[in-house]
């Protein structure tokens, strides 16, 4: 009886392999993550979760660049994506207050981990989907994976600075979780930075406003990431109202198909 011939991947040229080289990176840094959050060493453990933030907006700006994006890699970033945005936020915040809470606080916790793995499941199911209007190439269907991972560490950053009175409650911060696990699953259009495009004119600007958030990160690095958690939020509603104002726009332009005469 004869075997069916084994798949095998097709030999790929080391700049298509960088891309995915940078997202098991990301995937080490969501490891890295929890082994920190499990050993108490909670600032370790949020910076871990930023690098990995940081390689994850690296690996797919790189594929695209490069000309080497494959359906591989991009289960490979949503299974790393999977680990560090969701696994990892809700271990460590779990072992930093959820526990007093037993039962509830791990619930809390495997809510938001779900949460994020059904976003990225329906994430990945939109590939095969037909092009979509283009404006909807400009939001995302929910809150991504990656922010929502940032948005769950948010009163972890505040008490770095501010003390753990009130933002270490493990009733608050198992509501966060379950807030920023139905914002991710939610229908809300959020805003995509992939389509922004900085004009000539703007690049001034642009590197100095990127010099400035490079300093305070340095400088104020958790009042620095709080803002900016706290700024994305307050973007929420001006994002529905964009993408409601646009399509409103798109329907507007459609040109009218006139109904044919009747033949005789």
């Amino acid at each position: 009886m004869l075997r069916p011939p084994r798949p095998h991947l097709k030999r790929q040229s080391i700049n298509a392999l960088l891309p995915n080289a940078i997202t098991v990176l990301a995937l080490f840094a969501g490891l890295t993550a929890i082994r920190y959050g499990l050993q108490g060493q909670w600032d370790k453990a949020t910076l871990a979760i930023l690098v990995a933030g940081i390689c994850d907006g690296l690996d797919g700006r790189l594929a695209r660049l490069l000309k080497s994006t494959s359906r591989f890699g991009a289960e490979l970033d949503s299974l790393s994506d999977f680990v560090s945005f969701g696994v990892a936020p809700a271990l460590v915040i779990y072992q930093w207050t959820l526990h007093q809470i037993g039962g509830l606080g791990w619930a809390a916790a495997l809510v938001f981990a779900t949460c994020s793995a059904l976003r990225l499941a329906r994430f990945n199911t939109a590939l095969d989907e037909p092009s979509p209007p283009p404006w909807q190439s400009h939001f995302f269907t929910g809150v991504p994976a990656p922010a929502g991972g940032g948005l769950a560490l948010v009163l972890m950053f505040l008490s770095f600075e501010l003390g753990d009175a009130g933002f270490r409650s493990a009733y608050l911060n198992a509501v966060a979780l379950l807030c920023i696990g139905f914002l991710m699953i939610s229908r809300l259009p959020t805003f995509s930075m992939k389509k922004v495009r900085i004009g000539r004119e703007m690049m001034l600007p642009a590197l100095i406003g990127v010099a400035v958030l490079a300093a305070a990160l340095i400088n104020f690095t958790w009042w620095t990431l709080a803002l900016i958690g706290l700024a994305y939020l307050g973007s929420l509603p001006f994002s529905v109202t964009t993408a409601r104002r646009m399509a409103r726009e798109a329907e507007a332009s459609r040109p009218v198909q006139l109904a044919e005469p009747p033949q005789p």
